[in-house]
């Protein structure tokens, strides 16, 4: 044999030996994910690390239900590592070794952290989850409006993550003028337009489409995205223009979701789409660490007065952008509804993380949560668990008045969290009407519930909602935020700002400049349609 050959098998063995120690130095971990009170078996979302920082992925132990696993990293401390497991056993090889275990389920379960010490033979252990919460039995439901994970894994994750509704985005078109039908992103499962049940309260709809436009004509330039949410057909529009897949979507009873608000064309979406969902958690805000620092930091409103670093933005900065950018549009007659979505697929967040609840009067229903969304009867959350009633009401519900008398709004608020809430918000037309010390009284499943009644003048028609933000024990925070009620007062019409409607202004008059030379002219007319329309609002700004 000659010595190159007797060289190179020596190595191939001595490669396969090292994966055969390897496995036989691993010890099977087996264990089982329980609810701590009805004893049953749990689908949950596991993290396992050892002691030195590497990620491990369990299996399932059904043949029939597998796990899912995760990983997605986008810096060295934007790490999302984990297995989303069905409610069966599992198992996991893991060599000798100091690890931690981490349970997590939704917005509604404590987490469950244990350490657990490896030795030379196989183990077992059992972790058992309890409920802080129970949104369902309050009427309340579940989604996430952006996602990006496919078909086939869905049913397993939106158990595990306890998400209602799921709408991933299965047609994906990122070049301009492309029909979403020839998108380079899309799906590659058949996707009829019917409602996948996972189970009687677990559904997902899967005929929606993101256009998120990077190039033109061969070229990059950047416009932004929009999502088509609910249609019954496939949209046959390529954008720009973008008023044509509009009239589609309505006919088709679809719901348009703004995405994130500093995209570059995000601001003539709004009045050109008359877009009704904006991403109040949008795909930035991550369990893990806020890392998109530096993202459209130059459209940055001086009127807002967010917090940024020589970094860019900070992660409470970009969250008050998201506030304001939303508080400016409705002060401008834009009654947008609140929305959550993670794009989960794509960052390391989540199914889920942030998620927006629907409020039903009934059982769980798909069509009578996505009437919900449209209609405002919910509130976003990163964390806590705010229910809220105004006069009455349900958030998104709108008190006409006369013009003889100023209405008066009382507010009824339950909020409920994991950890104590640090303050509590009553915002009218952008301004923080009143500040109120939570209560953080300790409940007998062991989290924090802040209860309060607030009553407060209506001048002339307003709009109205609460928000609550929620310190963890790493100094991070989450939060919740209502949607708003609105009150009409006759001869007495909500006035914006003018740093409001000049920014709005300014942001199309650059983007008009932006696109001049590069878009079809009846895209570009648009951008000087949304721009007349800011400038007529201008004429009634305080």
């Amino acid at each position: 044999m000659k010595p190159s050959v007797c060289l190179l098998l020596c190595l191939l063995f001595a490669s396969d030996s090292s994966k055969i120690a390897t496995a036989e130095n691993s010890v099977v971990v087996t264990g089982e994910i329980f609810d701590a009170n009805s004893y049953e078996l749990l689908p949950a979302r596991l993290y396992i690390q050892s002691s030195a920082g590497k990620w491990f992925w369990a299996r399932s132990t059904s043949r029939f239900k597998p796990a899912v696993e995760y990983r997605k990293q986008r810096s060295k401390s934007s790490v999302e590592m984990h297995t989303t497991l069905p409610a069966h056993p599992f198992e996991v090889d893991l060599p000798p070794g100091q690890y931690t275990l981490t349970v997590e389920r939704g917005k509604e379960y404590f987490p469950v952290t244990r350490t657990i010490q490896v030795g030379n033979k196989p183990m077992s252990v059992t972790l058992k989850m309890r409920r802080w919460i129970n949104g369902a039995k309050r009427g309340w439901y579940s989604g996430d409006t952006h996602v990006h994970r496919s078909l086939s894994e869905l049913p397993n994750i939106v158990l595990a993550e306890d998400l209602n509704v799921a709408l991933p985005l299965t047609n994906w078109v990122t070049t301009a003028y492309t029909p979403p039908g020839r998108g380079n992103k899309n799906s590659n499962e058949a996707v009829p337009a019917e409602l996948i049940k996972v189970d009687p309260t677990h559904v997902i709809y899967p005929v929606n489409t993101e256009y998120e436009i990077f190039s033109v004509n061969g070229q990059r330039h950047t416009l932004g995205a929009i999502f088509v949410l609910n249609h019954k057909t496939q949209l046959t529009p390529g954008v720009p223009p973008v008023g044509p897949v509009a009239k589609e979507a309505r006919r088709q009873g679809a719901i348009l979701d703004l995405d994130k608000h500093s995209w570059p064309w995000s601001l003539m979406l709004v009045p050109v789409m008359d877009v009704d969902l904006f991403e109040l958690s949008n795909n930035h805000v991550w369990r893990t660490e806020f890392a998109f620092k530096s993202w459209t930091i130059d459209t940055n409103p001086e009127f807002l007065g967010v917090e940024t670093t020589n970094d860019g933005w900070t992660e409470k900065g970009w969250t008050d952008f998201g506030f304001g950018t939303y508080y400016t549009l409705l002060n401008c007659g834009f009654r947008m509804r609140p929305t959550a979505g993670t794009a989960s697929g794509v960052h390391p967040v989540p199914l889920g993380f942030g998620r927006v609840y629907v409020y039903l009067k009934d059982e769980f229903q798909y069509s009578d949560w996505i009437e919900g969304l449209n209609a405002g009867r919910s509130f976003v959350t990163t964390g806590p668990m705010l229910f809220a009633k105004f006069n009455g009401q349900h958030p998104g519900h709108n008190f006409k008045t006369g013009e003889s008398a100023n209405p008066t709004c009382r507010i009824d608020a339950d909020i409920h969290s994991l950890h104590p809430l640090t303050r509590i918000e009553v915002i009218v037309n952008g301004d923080i009407r009143h500040s109120i010390t939570p209560a953080n009284t300790r409940t007998e499943s062991g989290s924090y519930q802040s209860r309060f009644i607030s009553e407060l003048k209506i001048d002339g028609t307003s709009w109205v909602c609460v928000r609550c933000f929620e310190r963890l024990p790493d100094q991070r925070t989450r939060f919740a935020h209502t949607a708003p009620v609105h009150f009409d007062v006759k001869d007495k019409p909500l006035r914006p700002k003018r740093a409001e409607v000049r920014y709005l202004i300014q942001r199309m008059e650059e983007e008009l400049a932006r696109n001049q030379n590069v878009l079809k002219p009846e895209a570009v007319d648009e951008y000087r349609s949304a721009l007349q329309v800011y400038k007529k609002i201008a004429e009634q700004a305080e």
